[in-house]
């Protein structure tokens, strides 16, 4: 507010001066903010050079010193980030993602932007969904959306139709058209019952009711779900027999060589499937239960402003002209994920726009796992290795959702 206050009154000054004074009225062109922002790419091929010098053209008190950090499957950029922010040498601005955001936040790392977004021009065009999807537990904004992907349902459009039967909706559905497109040495639906595939199992079990809290994992509702997924495999036999291994390249190698009828997953892997299929290929939402209500994951990428930023007005400038129609665009045709902007949907080319849609479709069932530190074990070892066994009749369904509660809640 200081600089503001300068600033208002230099030019009130510089009004009311004879002329030969101006040259002596500091202008605020002539101050220049240096933002440090880190990023990563999965290619390290494209940079942001082309978004920073049209920014800097526009905002030309401000410099952005862009920093590419190795991704290193998070670890490597979050060791970085975490120990920049102890050294006290972090950037303005980041990337983050939201399974890092109670992190920082213990940290007291973030700076609320609430105040800024709620006077910027562009706050509109991002819609709710992805804004409450975004939002701390303290009801507070931290991230200014960035980029996202949410999980969805594809099928085989020409086999459903040659069943007679729409696109699943429901649980039920869905399991009606796994049974319709299973036939020889063909399954309805690819299930991932190896490494991540708890992203899958989730629609079926978190869409149904179950919860990470104290008891949410052996609820009924929890427990029925459960019961339900594990079925497609051990009980209606819909599913590859290696359906227990298999990893996310098994489901959609299958689903390419027409093996399976249906899988789940985002669209990073849409233009690979059209380039095999074509038009037989398309994708709806994940099933809901009967209640309507559902679950799906929401995969993220935000910036972040760092509450250590000397800058944090500039620092907000660049990370809102990176969410901003065009640019929004613009930037996620070098990350390969889906703008935010509303806008930037309407006219995006990357994918077919029935992917795109579907996603779109997909944001109010949207939603993350727990930021805890036991969710890293859940994913890599505690689901899997759950599952495997479920699917293999080792142990019953309801065991295996006792281990998933004793994982979280003791």
């Amino acid at each position: 507010m200081k600089r503001r206050h300068f600033i208002q009154t230099a030019g009130a000054a510089a009004l009311g001066a004879p002329l030969i004074t101006a040259p002596m009225i500091p202008s605020a062109r002539a101050q220049t903010a240096t933002v440090r922002w880190w990023y990563h790419f999965d290619n390290p091929q494209n940079t942001p050079n082309e978004l920073i010098a049209q920014f800097e053209k526009d905002n030309p008190g401000i410099k952005i010193q862009a920093e590419s950090i190795p991704w290193g499957g998070g670890g490597d950029y979050y060791t970085r980030l975490f120990a920049a922010i102890v050294a006290k040498n972090a950037p303005d601005c980041a990337m983050v993602k939201l399974s890092s955001q109670a992190q920082l936040l213990e940290m007291d790392a973030l700076e609320p932007i609430d105040g800024l977004i709620k006077n910027w021009a562009g706050k509109a065009d991002i819609s709710d969904n992805i804004w409450n999807v975004n939002k701390a537990q303290d009801g507070k904004q931290y991230y200014m959306p960035l980029q996202y992907v949410v999980l969805y349902l594809y099928y085989r459009a020409d086999w459903l139709q040659a069943a007679g039967l729409q696109p699943p909706k429901t649980y039920e559905e869905f399991l009606a058209a796994a049974k319709a497109m299973t036939r020889g040495d063909v399954s309805g639906f690819g299930m991932r019952g190896g490494g991540g595939g708890h992203d899958n199992w989730a629609p079926f079990v978190v869409g149904n009711g179950a919860t990470f809290a104290k008891g949410g994992m052996v609820s009924e509702q929890a427990l029925a779900g459960n019961r339900f997924y594990v079925s497609l495999a051990r009980d209606h036999k819909v599913t590859p027999a290696s359906a227990a291994s298999d990893g996310f390249r098994q489901i959609v190698d299958g689903f390419k060589a027409e093996r399976t009828g249906m899988i789940i997953h985002h669209i990073g892997s849409a233009n690979e499937l059209v380039t095999a299929l074509g038009d037989k290929v398309s994708a709806v939402p994940v099933p809901r239960p009967a209640n309507g209500k559902g679950w799906t994951m929401f995969g993220d990428e935000s910036n972040a402003l760092l509450s250590g930023s000397k800058n944090k007005d500039a620092a907000f400038k660049w990370i809102s002209f990176l969410s901003s129609g065009a640019n929004n665009v613009a930037f996620n045709k070098l990350t390969g994920q889906l703008p935010v902007t509303t806008s930037g949907a309407t006219s995006w080319t990357l994918h077919p726009k029935r992917f795109v849609d579907a996603s779109a479709a997909s944001l109010p069932l949207a939603g993350v796992l727990p930021d805890s530190p036991k969710t890293a074990d859940f994913a890599r070892t505690v689901w899997p290795t759950s599952m495997q066994r479920a699917l293999l009749g080792q142990v019953t369904p309801d065991d295996m959702m006792k281990t998933i509660e004793a994982h979280y809640n003791g």
